[in-house]
């Protein structure tokens, strides 16, 4: 079966399975890299692909230097084309089965205290003297996602209707495709309440979404990077991405670093496995260490 025909049908099996459009588009961009290269080094049909050519490729991607995690995720990505070729009889077996994911030394940044009132300052700075939508938005779009640790496309689709403001909860229709509520502290819904206010005087309506581009339609997942984008060149932080996903791992560095239970925390992030959380609580090893050290009960005991 050619490579280019196996390859749509895969993604119509995608489409056809309701995989979220986000999945889609990774398949079609890392799976494809795959595809790409397989026919650039004149292997155009599924059967003649080996484990030699798989392997080839993955260490083709490291030499551009992609990192472990990337490698990894591309893996995946390979692994689930191929296995659905066995499932659909065109191969026997599938030829990266016998490949495993590279270690990898995960190392997850978070933003400090002074980080974090930086880029607020530069946002409530530019809002104060320009009265600007834009640097109101964008400085709601970090209390938001500090404040609840809200996903990238949850942000997003967030509409008003989402917010309820009398029981300080936000609905989002998260990664596991159903409805989930997040609960907002006081001083959230208070930043909030006054946000949806400037929008009502500034746009004099209010939107259905919560964040909007300067045209006012529904912000897209373009203008949202782009968005962080900008404000990491402008602050320029060293060793640290300024990404929506950094904030939500703050969120989580802030959960772990209070006290709080691992089960607490899953529930908060809407890590389907709780292996995922302990994952991001051992990380955070020797800052727990350092606070057990300060805090444990045995401290004050005359034993």
């Amino acid at each position: 079966m050619l490579l280019k025909f196996a390859f749509q049908d895969f993604l119509d099996d995608r489409t056809f399975k309701n995989t979220t459009k986000v999945n889609i588009r990774n398949y079609q961009t890392l799976l494809g890299e795959f595809i790409n290269y397989c026919v650039e080094n004149e292997v155009v049909n599924v059967e003649n692909i080996t484990q030699s050519h798989a392997k080839s490729y993955l260490i083709h991607c490291q030499e551009k230097g992609n990192k472990a995690g990337t490698v990894n995720t591309k893996l995946m990505r390979m692994r689930a084309f191929f296995n659905y070729m066995v499932e659909c009889e065109v191969i026997k077996i599938s030829p990266v089965k016998k490949i495993k994911l590279l270690k990898d030394d995960v190392k997850v940044e978070v933003f400090n205290d002074e980080q974090i009132i930086q880029m607020l300052s530069y946002y409530r700075r530019i809002k104060r003297r320009e009265k600007s939508y834009c640097a109101y938005r964008d400085y709601m779009l970090i209390v938001v996602i500090l404040g609840t640790g809200i996903r990238r496309g949850e942000i997003i689709n967030l509409k008003w209707s989402d917010i309820d403001f009398e029981n300080q909860s936000i609905s989002v229709f998260g990664k596991t495709r159903r409805r989930e509520t997040l609960p907002m502290t006081e001083k959230l819904t208070k930043e909030l309440r006054a946000y949806q206010t400037f929008c009502k005087q500034h746009w004099g309506k209010t939107s259905e979404y919560v964040f909007t581009k300067r045209d006012y339609n529904q912000i897209t997942e373009f203008s949202l990077m782009q968005i962080f984008q900008y404000l990491g060149e402008k602050m320029n932080f060293p060793n640290i991405r300024v990404s929506p996903h950094t904030f939500r791992h703050t969120f989580c560095h802030r959960l772990a670093m209070s006290g709080m239970s691992a089960f607490a925390i899953q529930k908060l992030m809407r890590h389907q496995n709780i292996a995922v959380t302990m994952r991001y609580v051992a990380m955070w090893g020797n800052e727990l260490r350092e606070q057990n050290d300060r805090y444990n009960p045995l401290n004050s005991l005359n034993i």
